[in-house]
């Protein structure tokens, strides 16, 4: 089967899409290789996705080639445009001639900032994994460029295989967040009850009595447990201060 040089920058595009899995992504540099590869595969003067949250734009990324025509173009969108409607309907906005959606008075913020800078043809598809929208890809094609229509489906692959690895990247981020968090919970346990032992053996007295004294001591200094462990381990807390939180009742299991 002989495979064209197009049908490789795709699959290449296809794989950066899926890298994802790592712990410096960078959200907006992702979203540029998106619109970069858009620019390049479809013959497109520019391209940008525009992330919606709640029906509220909370980033947006333009192609590395025309960036700042890519990002004007998202931001005149404010009142409505291609991304608005896709991700609104979670279906792709067919190619739309600029200058017949102005003359329609449809998006005119944005149909204006295209005509201006010789946009004729626009697009846009969802980005999506499965019923969860994150957006929209908009495609900004130039006069000349007969191949809109055919690039709308390569468009929507892209659009795919990149909700796919930003869903992958923040399911990955909470896992290390809650990776993160049991570990420190983990350790703020070890750190308790060393500071108990430790106590119990120097005082000559019960784990129990041991703990009662740590936990009077952090309550009545507004400080959380584990710092107060950590000095006793440390030792850097007053035991003479510690050592007088001694006299109530025992504290309880821990």
């Amino acid at each position: 089967m002989h495979h064209t040089d197009r049908d490789i920058r795709l699959a290449a595009a296809l794989l950066e899409a899926a890298d994802t899995l790592t712990e410096c992504f960078d959200t907006g540099q992702y979203l540029q290789r998106l619109s970069d590869h858009c620019v390049e595969l479809l013959s497109a003067r520019a391209a940008g996705v525009m992330l919606i949250d709640a029906g509220r734009a909370v980033s947006v990324a333009g192609s590395s080639h025309q960036e700042c025509l890519a990002l004007e173009l998202l931001e005149a969108q404010h009142g409505g445009g291609p991304c608005r409607d896709s991700y609104g309907s979670g279906r792709p906005v067919p190619p739309v001639s600029i200058r017949a959606a102005h003359e329609d008075a449809r998006w005119p913020d944005f149909t204006e900032r295209a005509l201006a800078h010789d946009i004729a043809t626009t697009y846009a598809v969802p980005l999506r994994r499965h019923q969860t929208l994150l957006g929209a890809l908009n495609v900004f094609v130039p006069p000349g460029n007969g191949a809109a229509e055919a690039g709308l489906p390569l468009a929507q692959v892209l659009a795919d295989a990149t909700a796919v690895g930003l869903h992958n990247q923040r399911a990955f981020a909470q896992y290390r967040s809650l990776a993160g968090q049991l570990q420190e919970a983990l350790s703020s346990r070890v750190r308790i009850e060393q500071a108990k032992g430790m106590l119990a053996e120097r005082w000559n007295t019960t784990a129990d009595d041991a703990f009662g004294t740590l936990r009077r001591y952090a309550r009545g200094r507004r400080m959380p447990l584990d710092l107060v462990a950590r000095a006793v381990v440390e030792r850097s807390v007053d035991e003479t201060e510690l050592r007088g939180e001694s006299g109530g009742a025992s504290g309880g299991p821990a």
